[in-house]
C-alpha cells in the first residue's frame, strides 16, 4: 500500500496467544504502509481472557523513561501520527498524557487517536482514577474510538437507543471539542443480530456531521478487536484524508462543506468494517475447526484455554483481507 508516515503506538504487549495491543497495532499499521513505534504499557505473557496471566505493567516513570530516550536521539520529530490504547494505571496515563501533548506540540500536525480503554458490558477494567484522567485528555486529542460502555462513562449518556446514540456524539463534541467520534459495538438488546457503529467529524463550528452503520454479529468472543478497529481506523483514516489534502491540516479537518456521508472518516470507516467482518469471519471458521477436532474430555479450565486460543484473531492469514477487503458497509446519516 505504501501510504508512508510515522506512528507512536502506546499500549498493551502479549508474549502469547496472540494479538492484542501492541502486537495488532504494529503488524496492521506496518502492513498498511506506516512505520510504527511501539511503546507497551504492559509486558504480559498472554492476554486476561485466558483467566490467568504473567508479566509486569509497565511504571510512569519507565514509560517517561523510553519516551526520553527517543528525544535524545532525535526520533521524536518523525513522528506523524499517534496511537494510544490499554493503560491500566493513572500515574501511567497522565504520563502518556504528557507524552502525548509534547509530540503534538513538536509536530502541529501530528494526529492523535486516543482509545479511551477503560471497560465493556458495564465493567471497568482499568483503576477507577484512570476515568478522570481520560475526560481531561481527550481535548487534546484528534479522534476518539470509545465503545458503547466508554461513550457513557465520557459523555455521562446511557447509550440504550439510536437517540440516545446520536446525543452522546453530540456531548462529545460539545463538552471536549474532539475533532472526531467513533463510537463501536452498540447493542440495544440482548441476542441483537446486529451491532451498529457511529461516527462524526465536526464543523469548524461544532456541529456534528453524523453517521451510522449496521453490521451483522459474529458468533463467539475475540480479543483484541476494538485494538484492530483503532490500527485500522487511523490508516484508513490517514489514506482518505491524504486523498482530500487534508494532511497538512489540524487534526485532518474537511471544510465545513463537505457532506457526512462524503466524509474520510465515513469512508474510512466502511472500509474498516469491511476488513474487520472479513478477519472475524476468517477466525471464526479457524475456531470452529480447532474445536471440531478437539472434542473430548477436557476439564472446564482446559475447555476454556482452548476455546479462547482457538479464537485468536488471524491476522496473518488475513492479510488479504486487511489490505484489500474486497468489500465495505455504507453508512447512512444519523439524525
Amino acid at each position: 500500500m505504501g501510504m508512508g508516515g510515522e506512528v507512536l503506538a502506546i499500549a498493551s504487549h502479549v508474549l502469547l496467544h496472540r494479538y492484542v495491543g501492541n502486537n495488532i497495532t504494529t503488524f496492521v499499521l506496518q502492513l498498511l504502509g506506516l512505520e510504527t513505534a511501539g511503546l507497551n504499557s504492559v509486558q504480559f505473557s498472554n492476554h486476561s481472557g485466558y483467566g490467568q496471566l504473567k508479566g509486569f505493567r509497565t511504571t510512569a516513570q519507565q514509560i517517561v523513561d523510553l519516551f526520553e530516550g527517543m528525544k535524545m536521539s532525535g526520533l521524536l520529530e518523525g513522528f506523524d501520527m499517534m496511537l494510544t490504547g490499554y493503560v491500566p494505571g493513572e500515574r501511567e496515563l497522565e504520563a502518556v498524557g504528557e507524552i502525548a501533548k509534547e509530540v503534538k506540540e513538536t509536530k502541529r500536525s501530528c494526529f492523535w487517536l486516543l482509545d479511551p480503554v477503560m471497560g465493556d458490558q458495564g465493567k471497568l477494567y482499568v483503576s477507577e482514577g484512570v476515568v478522570p484522567v481520560y475526560k481531561s485528555l481527550v481535548p487534546h486529542a484528534d479522534l476518539i474510538v470509545p465503545n458503547q460502555f466508554e461513550a457513557k462513562m465520557l459523555s455521562g449518556i446511557k447509550v440504550d437507543s439510536i437517540e440516545t446514540l446520536s446525543r452522546a456524539i453530540d456531548s462529545l463534541h460539545t463538552t471536549y471539542k474532539i475533532p472526531h467520534v467513533v463510537i463501536t459495538s452498540v447493542t440495544f438488546t440482548n441476542g441483537a443480530q446486529k451491532m451498529k457503529c457511529a461516527g462524526s467529524s465536526m464543523t469548524s463550528t461544532g456541529a456534528a456531521r453524523k453517521f451510522i452503520i449496521d453490521v451483522p454479529i459474529i458468533d463467539g468472543f475475540f480479543s483484541g478487536t476494538g485494538d484492530l478497529f483503532a490500527a485500522l481506523t487511523l490508516a484508513r483514516l490517514r489514506e482518505f484524508s491524504d486523498v482530500a489534502g487534508l494532511l497538512e491540516e489540524k487534526s485532518w479537518m474537511p471544510p465545513d462543506e463537505v457532506e457526512t456521508l462524503d466524509l474520510p472518516l465515513t469512508k474510512a470507516i466502511e472500509v474498516v468494517l469491511g476488513s474487520m467482518h472479513m478477519v472475524l469471519e476468517k477466525t471464526r471458521e479457524a475456531r470452529d475447526r480447532i474445536l471440531e477436532k478437539e472434542k473430548g474430555g477436557k476439564d472446564e479450565a482446559k475447555k476454556h484455554v482452548a476455546y479462547t486460543r482457538a479464537s485468536e484473531l488471524r491476522l496473518v492469514q488475513c492479510q488479504k483481507e486487511i489490505l484489500t477487503p474486497g468489500m465495505g458497509y455504507k453508512a447512512v446519516v444519523l439524525v
